[in-house]
């Protein structure tokens, strides 16, 4: 008929699909093996850790539950990530004060309050070795979508911060 032969080059791609797929499977081939060898590109940048993209030690904003706000005020500023973590006196993330509940709380006080009277007592967090893109998802999460992620130890301590722009950067959203 003189037509492009689509039915059998889409075979073809078919079934070629199925047997890499196949082989895939039987040799345990997994995302982070996809990620060694094919660093670049999207897919590559999803398949990163946090641990690999998070900010650690020193640019890590945190602050004390009694500290006043006029001293996590100069953290967060400091910092520039928008965000002052609140570590108990073991070094468990206990909360977090961000720009948004800075607003929410303006007023003539503000600088002499207490931290612990204006943080949120339940931060999101994630584990440094989970994929950038499960960061992603925990960030863009129901009920409320957040712009950072702390990433914490099993105990719950700060490992570091993961801001929605370093995933932009790292081409991951």
């Amino acid at each position: 008929m003189g037509l492009a032969p689509t039915t059998s080059t889409t075979m073809a791609l078919a079934l070629g699909d199925a047997l890499a797929v196949a082989l895939l499977t039987r040799r345990g081939f997994t995302a982070g093996d996809f990620r060694e060898f094919h660093p670049g590109g999207r897919l590559g940048a999803r398949l990163r850790r946090v641990r690999e993209l998070m900010h650690a030690g020193d640019a890590l904003p945190l602050t004390t539950p009694d500290a006043t706000m006029d001293r996590a005020l100069l953290e967060m500023t400091g910092k520039g990530l928008g965000c002052v973590g609140v570590v108990d006196a073991a070094g468990i993330l206990c909360g977090v004060v961000t720009d948004g509940d800075l607003r929410r709380a303006m007023g003539a006080d503000l600088l002499a309050r207490r931290v612990d009277s204006l943080m949120n007592r339940a931060p999101r967090t994630i584990d440094p070795e989970a994929l950038a893109v499960d960061a992603l998802r925990e960030m863009n999460a129901a009920p409320r979508r957040v712009t950072i992620l702390f990433a914490v130890d099993a105990a719950g301590r700060p490992q570091g911060i993961l801001h929605v722009h370093d995933l932009l950067r790292a081409g991951v959203a």
